[in-house]
């Protein structure tokens, strides 16, 4: 199918300020990148490279004053659900690949240390695998209440999860931070995600970038989402990594502020989109 995406925001600097953005999905594992078209106002010089997690990273000097930076794209992605492997098993340390391994390791938003005691208390009985995973967002969906505002840039998973609440990176992060106390390889993902699959009316409030979480199991990563908790389709990644501060929109090296975002992302009148079980194959 075919999905329209894409972003405005407006940065105000008070003086040239470096920035970095992760904002660009990459044409890359089954998604594909088409006409994307990018204007900064006012214009100036803008590179790009790709970090060590192989996401698009952006590089600008803001100018003093505003800077309004408008993309806009059509991703090509598979028209299907998110698939769903019950009998996947987990895979045991000694046998993940190293590329792996870091990701079984606390990071900044994830302090996998700090949870490991909770975490084996209260998915140890629980078989290993895409099982495991499955219940670790279930209680994430169940027992965290999703509440804009309720958290902050610094706000970790460990936090959130104490407090019981947060937004959709929250549920990302304190899903992440399970699997990795139980030795289960994750990683943060952020991106669009489009009100394709919904039951019920589409959700009124503006739309934002999105985040969900990968798990490493069956010798593969595989899609997971503690936030909805249910398989959706038209997914479209713009950046992976160990938690949120490898995927950072912007990351400005001195004095700018963001003061305005606005997202889009809908499937496009020719998509052709399946039946339920036409996706699931």
């Amino acid at each position: 199918m075919q999905i329209q995406i894409g972003f405005e925001l407006v940065l105000e600097s008070g003086s040239p300020t470096p920035t970095a953005a992760i904002t660009e999905p990459p044409s890359r594992d089954g998604q594909r990148i088409l006409t994307p078209c990018l204007t900064l106002t006012p214009q100036l010089p803008l590179r790009s490279y790709f970090d060590s997690f192989g996401n698009i990273v952006w590089r600008w000097t803001a100018p003093t004053g505003m800077l309004r930076v408008h993309y806009d794209a059509v991703a090509e992605v598979w028209p299907r659900l998110d698939p769903v492997y019950p009998d996947l098993p987990g895979t045991p340390v000694d046998q993940l690949p190293d590329s792996v391994l870091m990701y079984t390791l606390p990071s900044r938003y994830c302090p996998s240390d700090l949870a490991r005691d909770d975490a084996w208390r209260i998915f140890g009985e629980v078989p290993d695998g895409w099982v495991r995973v499955q219940a670790i967002c279930d209680w994430v969906h169940r027992n965290i209440v999703y509440a804009v505002g309720s958290s902050t840039g610094t706000t970790s998973g460990y936090e959130a999860y104490q407090r019981r609440q947060g937004v959709c990176r929250d549920f990302a992060h304190i899903a992440v931070m399970f699997c990795r106390a139980l030795n289960i390889p994750a990683r943060y993902v952020y991106g669009y995600l489009p009100d394709i699959d919904i039951n019920g009316p589409a959700n009124p409030d503006p739309m934002d970038f999105h985040a969900w979480f990968e798990a490493y199991l069956g010798r593969a990563w595989q899609t997971f989402d503690a936030r909805h908790n249910r398989p959706r389709s038209g997914r479209v990644v713009i950046a992976r990594g160990r938690d949120a501060v490898d995927t950072a929109i912007l990351t400005s090296y001195g004095d700018s502020r963001l003061t305005g975002l606005t997202v889009w992302a809908h499937a496009l009148p020719t998509s052709g989109l399946l039946s339920e079980q036409e996706a699931q194959l």
